[in-house]
């Protein structure tokens, strides 16, 4: 029996550690670059990976204690592709601890990866099999194999590991082309996404963004045409966004909000990391102001949030509704 009164921690809520895993790697940098305090870095890697072990800890309770609820969300149509961030958050998380536990950092990164991949294969198998409802395509489509084959990418070449991580940027890469063009038709031609489901739109912005992070992980020198036009693909998404932000605003914040996240933060790293490589251009002067957006937006999320737990809003209905004896 599921009780409402439990506490039910879906896996998109791991969304929260992607935007704040990306923006600790953005300040990482900006220390770097610009000569501030690196502490600040440092505080956010350590909130991400707090709350990633908080997460990871419910997740598991709700697969132990609520294990309908557990099934239920990993066969849901939408919300299955978000148990794909869990492993990608347990790469990301490995990558911001590097410093600090390198043989711990070492095992999360290699369980991520290793996770993530077999997860996109599952994922990716089942949609081949065809017979999928139109209305249930949304942006969360890329979280599997998209986001992370790039993730994938970032997190093997910090650890040393170009050579591998080079296929899982390819894979990322095609498998964006090819979901987009999905996508894109679906947005053009079906119905319109329900208020519930708009602001994973937010997702769009992710894989220019967070490819041109893993582009800039396995080379090297000045940015080139391929990674400008990353970042410029990436910009204009945002600016889409911006425009729809009036209509995606009519659902009521949630944490679905943070899908935002990762993209921003990403496209916020992307422009410093074009400062950090010596150019001089219209990215590398936009960079301060790209990156604090980022801040703002995400600082957003993160109080839009807290007043949501405060109020007792924050948690969704559970998918298995409640019986009685």
């Amino acid at each position: 029996m599921v009780k409402r009164t439990k506490i039910i921690v879906p896996a998109g809520f791991f969304g929260i550690v992607l935007g704040l895993t990306g923006l600790a790697g953005g300040w990482r940098l900006a220390a770097k670059i610009w000569n501030i305090t690196p502490s600040i870095g440092e505080a956010v890697s350590l909130l991400a990976a707090v709350i990633w072990l908080l997460l990871m800890l419910l997740y598991v309770a709700k697969w132990i204690w609520l294990r309908a609820e557990a099934l239920a969300e990993f066969h849901h149509p939408i919300l299955c592709c978000f148990v794909g961030v869990i492993p990608l958050t347990t790469a990301l998380v490995g990558w911001v601890i590097r410093p600090y536990l390198y043989g711990l950092a070492l095992a999360l990164a290699t369980v991520g990866v290793v996770g993530q991949l077999i997860f996109g294969i599952y994922r990716t198998g089942a949609l081949w099999k065809g017979g999928r409802d139109h209305t249930t395509t949304t942006p969360i489509l890329y979280l599997p194999t998209v986001a992370g084959s790039f993730v994938s990418a970032i997190v093997l070449s910090a650890f040393g590991h170009t050579a591998w991580a080079v296929p899982f940027f390819g894979a990322g890469l095609l498998s964006w082309l090819a979901i987009e063009s999905v996508l894109l038709h679906r947005l053009y031609v079906v119905s319109e996404l329900p208020p519930p489901l708009r602001p994973t739109l937010g997702i769009q912005l992710a894989p220019s963004a967070v490819g041109c992070a893993a582009y800039f992980s396995i080379t090297a020198g000045p940015p080139d045409l391929f990674a400008q036009s990353l970042i410029g693909y990436a910009l204009f998404q945002a600016l889409v966004l911006i425009r729809l932000l009036p209509w995606i605003a009519r659902q009521p914040f949630t944490a679905s909000y943070w899908a935002f996240s990762f993209g921003v933060s990403a496209l916020g790293l992307d422009t410093l990391r074009c400062v950090e490589r010596g150019d001089t251009g219209p990215l590398a002067v936009a960079a301060p102001y790209v990156f604090g957006i980022a801040n703002v937006i995400i600082g957003g999320l993160a109080v839009g949030t807290v007043l949501q737990m405060l109020r007792g809003k924050l948690l969704p209905p559970p998918l298995v509704v409640a019986s009685t004896p």
